[in-house]
């Protein structure tokens, strides 16, 4: 290889060994599940489904709504020039 890249030494710290105490958060009980928010789940998820559908219907119909305002617009211009 022509080109190697040569890494900068690195000062080597003198190494102690300080003791950290990590308080871990309380496991939950075995034998609670969590079957329960499954269905609470699945309705959040549906109705995020639904309200984007009824977002996007509404997006379609204002930009449909605005294109046949703009050719209604110079059909009419156009029929006032004659």
């Amino acid at each position: 290889m022509l080109f190697r890249p040569h890494l900068p030494d690195t000062p080597h710290l003198p190494t102690t060994s300080a003791t950290q105490h990590q308080v871990q958060a309380p496991a939950p009980p075995a034998g609670r599940s969590l079957t329960p928010y499954a269905g609470a789940v699945a309705a959040v998820v549906v109705v995020g489904i639904v309200l984007t559908a009824l977002l996007a219907a509404v997006a379609v119909t204002a930009i449909s709504v605005a294109i046949a305002a703009v050719v209604l617009r110079s059909l009419v211009t156009g029929a006032n020039r004659r």
